[in-house]
């Protein structure tokens, strides 16, 4: 029976947002035959979350080991086809996972999917005007988007990708901040995506988040060069054997 992982990395939660989005996973109405796992992990020496992530596979790192780190050690334990991201102070929709699951079957082949996203302020749904055209984004694209303006076009906190995919490509970059553009730009030079137009989930804004406006990325420069240079690498061929490129990889995706 086909498996989604929806991966969450927690630390120091506001509870009332991560069992928000505990009712949200509950919620979800999959394809037939389809079920899901979540998976909370917890950074940080300090574990408080447990008791607040109702019907999660939990498990705590027992030391601050950052974002990056954390999401990676949860796909470790992901048994999914398809891994969803979901931050824990996001809310998914209940056809929200259905919807991009539906997307892989609609087109063989693609490498990540998408869907849009309204914000939620104060308890507030607010409609975010979509700047870029839904429906199949060619492999380059994102990579070409970003190289020109310094910005992805992809909201990666909804991310669903094919599991193998994600670990072919080394998981989440290890960096401060947009680990998860790390990821999506080197994997998307390869493979198509599908930006899907239909709402699939509801990005929190409050004054604790990692990316609020009103907290300075110092590292910024550094992310930037990280980012780019793993595009160069991709786009070398740097990461394929002899004759062989990610061939065995696609096949693995063209059969979900």
């Amino acid at each position: 029976m086909p498996l989604i992982s929806v991966i969450t990395a927690v630390h120091e939660p506001v509870a009332g947002y991560l069992r928000e989005a505990a009712d949200s996973v509950a919620a979800q109405r999959l394809p037939a035959g389809w079920e899901l796992e979540w998976l909370v992990q917890e950074d940080g020496d300090r574990p408080a979350a447990r008791d607040l992530a109702a019907g999660a596979r939990y498990e705590a790192n027992g030391a601050r080991l950052g974002t990056a780190t954390t999401r990676n050690i949860a796909l470790s334990r992901a048994r999914g086809r398809l891994v969803a991201v979901l931050d824990y102070d996001d809310v998914l929709l209940p056809d929200g996972l259905a919807t991009l699951i539906q997307d892989f079957d609609r087109h063989p082949g693609i490498g990540w999917a998408v869907g849009q996203a309204d914000d939620l302020i104060d308890g507030e749904r607010v409609p975010f005007e979509l700047r870029y055209p839904c429906g199949v984004v060619p492999a380059g694209q994102v990579g070409r988007l970003y190289e020109r303006t310094g910005l992805c076009q992809v909201a990666c906190a909804g991310l669903v990708m094919p599991t193998d995919v994600v670990r072919a490509f080394g998981g989440w970059g290890a960096i401060p901040r947009a680990q998860d553009v790390a990821l999506l730009i080197a994997l998307s030079e390869v493979y198509d995506g599908y930006q899907d137009p239909a709402v699939t989930w509801l990005y929190r804004k409050h004054p604790g988040q990692t990316t609020h406006p009103a907290k300075v990325d110092v590292w910024g420069k550094q992310q930037d060069r990280f980012i780019r240079q793993r595009l160069d690498a991709v786009r070398s061929g740097a990461l394929a054997g002899p004759g062989r490129g990610f061939s065995a990889v696609r096949q693995r995706v063209e059969r979900l």
